[in-house]
């Protein structure tokens, strides 16, 4: 990102902070908690509530106030792990052979908890989740000890004479809060197997760069339908990709795979997968699932193989909707001919008259502000938008990145209530601030 990119960044997420500390402000009962005093780091045996909205919001402004000194993040990214692996060269084993996808992860990863960090509870909620995940890569408490080390080391040779010691400050304060959330993740997972084998059934080659894959797990997957799995093949030891399985829980799983560029973990799946290959398994994570108790019409927006998301929720629905309840489909695709697993939706559409489906040609975004034709045929005209904000369903969205923080952006902006938007993985709330993905 040049400088230029880094100052839309900047100033969009300054905007956003204040704007998110106005809306919370008048949204929040009088009174409150007390802040946490910014100053000097916790000490060990820190409580991490301890570090309550204000205290969050203050050590955010801090860290925005000298952001410039250490962004972008590439070199930051790269002196800190210089100084891990130089100093704990055992460590570079944890990690996939190649850095680059790594490098990415935790550059959106900085982003969200800066974005996030007015909104300790939140952060921490997400990264407990990513927490929960890490103990399938042999992370222990200590490592976060030793990032937390070379995150400093590296904020300093970045910064140089810029860097301040109250911006140190505040970046220790903030790591130890996610780390801390992700330690009581692991904690609270340990109950659970860190990983299933499953033996891979069937692959389907629907064109040159998707597959559908089914495999066997050698004991029962205990994941929800519209929860996504982390997948490893052999091919790539330490190296994680989220996919969603298309289909309520049983026997087996159908992952939707497309390739998204060569000597990745989809070029993987897609050409040098077959029959009988054994790959991993994480445990299920998301939340992007239908409620114990159907009490609301539901809306799905999905784009290419967020088909496999929409696919397991409608099939749940048809097992246990109550009479009344409806769903709609939007399913969006580059061009007519990149719809897939047609037989499936069509047999859907056969035997359940309360599910209406559109399907759209959408070649991708038409303007700036991320609207293409499946966002507009969503939110309807431009000119006379449907009232979002009396909205009494439940709207999921799945696909690319890019089109889920689109579409959330735009029917929150629309007035759809947020607690009625489900999405995983979650996308931060501006399309300016780059998102957490992994």
């Amino acid at each position: 990102m040049g400088t230029s990119g880094h100052q839309d960044d900047y100033h969009a997420l300054v905007a956003r902070h204040e704007a998110m500390r106005l809306r919370n402000r008048l949204l929040s009962p009088a009174g409150g908690t007390r802040a946490t005093t910014p100053g000097s780091a916790p000490g060990p045996g820190a409580v991490p509530g301890a570090y309550d909205d204000d205290a969050g919001a203050a050590d955010q402004a801090l860290i925005l106030r000298h952001l410039a000194a250490v962004t972008p993040f590439g070199e930051l990214i790269d002196r800190l792990y210089e100084s891990m692996f130089g100093r704990h060269p055992y460590l570079r084993r944890l990690f996939p052979d190649s850095m680059e996808f790594q490098r990415s992860h935790l550059e959106r990863a900085f982003w969200h908890m800066i974005d996030h960090l007015d909104r300790p509870a939140e952060l921490a909620a997400d990264f407990a989740r990513l927490g929960r995940e890490h103990r399938r890569l042999g992370v222990l408490p200590v490592h976060y000890e030793v990032f937390e080390s070379s995150l400093v080391e590296g904020l300093r040779l970045c910064a140089g004479g810029a860097w301040s010691g109250a911006a140190e400050a505040a970046w220790v304060r903030m790591h130890r809060h996610v780390s801390a959330a992700m330690v009581a993740g692991a904690n609270e997972a340990l109950g659970e197997p860190v990983a299933w084998n499953a033996t891979v059934t069937a692959h389907e080659r629907v064109d040159p760069d998707l597959a559908l894959l089914r495999v066997r797990p050698a004991e029962p997957y205990p994941y929800r339908a519209g929860q996504h799995a982390r997948v490893e093949t052999p091919l790539l030891p330490h190296t994680w990709r989220p996919y969603t399985p298309a289909g309520v829980p049983g026997d087996e799983l159908e992952f939707h795979v497309r390739r998204t560029a060569p000597g990745g973990v989809s070029d993987a799946l897609v050409e040098h997968t077959g029959v009988g290959d054994v790959l991993r398994l994480g445990p299920p994570q998301g939340t992007a699932t239908l409620d114990e108790e159907l009490t609301d019409d539901v809306l799905i927006v999905a784009g290419g193989t967020g088909w496999a998301h929409a696919k397991a929720l409608l099939d749940e629905l048809s097992r246990r909707r109550p009479a009344g309840l409806t769903a709609r489909l939007f399913l969006g695709a580059r061009n007519a001919g990149a719809f897939y697993d047609e037989a499936a939706l069509e047999r859907l559409e056969a035997r359940c008259p309360w599910l209406g489906v559109t399907r759209v040609v959408d070649g991708g975004p038409s303007g700036p502000d991320g609207r293409g034709a499946l966002l507009d045929a969503v939110l309807g005209s431009r000119t006379s938008p449907t009232d979002w904000s009396r909205s009494r369903q439940l709207v999921y969205v799945s696909g690319p990145t890019g089109l889920v923080a689109a579409t959330a952006w735009h029917l929150t902006e629309a007035g759809l209530p947020p607690e009625r938007l489900r999405h995983d993985p979650m996308p931060v709330s501006s399309p300016a601030v780059p998102a957490l993905q992994s």
